[in-house]
């Protein structure tokens, strides 16, 4: 039997499959920290923030461009593992990406998510969402940080923004 915490993951995934951020934001501990080649964030305002604005984004795209698999969740009463794989259209550019992802996550005493890191390969990313670009320089420090920084101010703008 499957601890309760690898069901936090599982309705975490199949929120995100639906582009359901606000049930994602549910699995969140209040004080939850995010962090992956993008993001780097703290407490569920914020988390929440990223979640709903990259759904967001993605049903603006259309939802036959977006697709959401996840498999080989485990987690046990402190810590959990989960591998996804997202197919989106990158907003910035409308070029097609195939995100190939592992989220290493711990866990609250209530069983809510307060650790998410998500890994994948930046260049590989890079150069499906920024062409050629990202195939030249996804390798530098410097495009890294332009990344972050573009990220973390377009999720500033978002959060900013009055919600309808």
């Amino acid at each position: 039997m499957a601890h309760p915490n690898a069901e936090t993951l599982r309705r975490f995934y199949t929120a995100f499959s639906r582009l359901d951020a606000e049930a994602m934001a549910d699995c969140y501990a209040p004080e939850a920290r995010f962090d992956d080649e993008a993001f780097s964030l703290q407490g569920r305002e914020q988390v929440a923030g990223m979640w709903r604005m990259l759904c967001a984004g993605a049903l603006k795209s259309g939802a036959g461009h977006w697709k959401l698999e996840f498999s080989d969740i485990d987690a046990d009463a402190q810590q959990g593992r989960a591998h996804w794989e997202a197919r989106y259209l990158f907003s910035a550019t409308g070029r097609q990406v195939h995100n190939i992802i592992d989220g290493h996550f711990t866990f609250t005493p209530e069983g809510l998510i307060a650790t998410h890191r998500d890994r994948f390969n930046f260049w590989r990313w890079s150069s499906q969402a920024l062409g050629l670009p990202g195939l030249l320089l996804g390798w530098s420090p410097s495009l890294k940080r332009k990344v972050r920084s573009t990220a973390a101010a377009n999720l500033r703008r978002f959060l900013a923004a009055p919600t309808s």
